[in-house]
């Protein structure tokens, strides 16, 4: 009986906070549909004014789409290759100064990336970067984060099996692309997903980075967009919350167990 209270608990207890994330999304579907520049829980009027104009009018916000999404895939697709590259190194391989190394990883990672701008500009400044969108994705493919993720990940795959890969005489990088990766799959997918969301929400970045608002992504342009039609505003928020949440909603197991690899041990 009371195993049957507790659940039932639970389960209000869930449902109610499960509100507090399904209400904001409906809420922005609803007024997407709306227009004037007030919110409103339901519209007075219902109109597809906002989807006409963001999708078929004005081509700019669709643009500022398709730059998020170019630049989020290239961060992702450079953090993986180079993680995957180093968290072998830091979990396969014994060198010396190793647990220092990785240490300090570990120091950088916890580090707000505020405090890391300053000197990052410079760095970027005098390398002739500025202005362009490589400015913002070699920083982030070398992202402390993923290296210390796939360290963890690796770290729970037998040394004895990769011993019999390397007896059969294969090399490094097969050991790494066709024993380690498969046998890490949560790992890589957990860090696909964290990584996109993070590129995929950066404002800092392009703002300091970048010399025109055409190159923006769609974080930045959606935090100018005060006193816009509301339903306009709307469907630009339903458009950058979509490529993260069909990935979240695909991949949430994934996304648990490579969480749960990944803890210090």
């Amino acid at each position: 009986m009371k195993a049957k209270r507790f659940s039932a608990l639970r389960l209000v207890f869930l449902c109610f906070f499960g509100l507090f994330v399904v209400i904001p999304i409906l809420f922005t579907l609803v007024n997407s549909f709306s227009t004037g520049t007030a919110y409103s829980l339901l519209p007075q009027q219902w109109s597809l004014a906002g989807w006409f104009e963001v999708f078929l009018r004005r081509p700019h916000y669709l643009i500022k789409f398709w730059n998020s999404l170019f630049l989020s895939t290239a961060i992702v697709a450079g953090q993986t290759l180079v993680s995957s590259l180093a968290g072998y190194a830091f979990s396969k391989f014994r060198f010396p100064g190793r647990e220092a190394l990785f240490f300090i990883v570990i120091i950088v990672m916890m580090m707000p990336y505020q405090v890391t701008l300053v000197s990052n500009y410079f760095v970027i400044r005098e390398l002739g970067l500025m202005g362009s969108w490589a400015a913002l994705i070699i920083p982030s493919i070398f992202s402390p984060f993923g290296v210390f993720l796939l360290r963890q990940v690796f770290d729970t795959c037998p040394d004895d099996l990769l011993d019999a890969a390397r007896i059969d005489g294969a090399g490094n990088l097969t050991i790494l692309f066709r024993i380690l990766l498969p046998r890490s799959r949560a790992g890589v997918v957990s860090l696909v997903i964290l990584t996109f969301v993070d590129a995929w929400n950066m404002v800092e970045q392009p703002l300091v980075y970048l010399d025109s608002s055409y190159d923006y992504p769609l974080s930045v342009f959606l935090s100018q967009m005060n006193g816009q039609d509301v339903g306009v505003l709307c469907v630009c928020g339903i458009l950058a919350a979509l490529p993260v949440l069909l990935l979240f909603l695909y991949y949430d197991q994934d996304l648990a167990d490579g969480i749960s690899l990944s803890q210090i041990h």
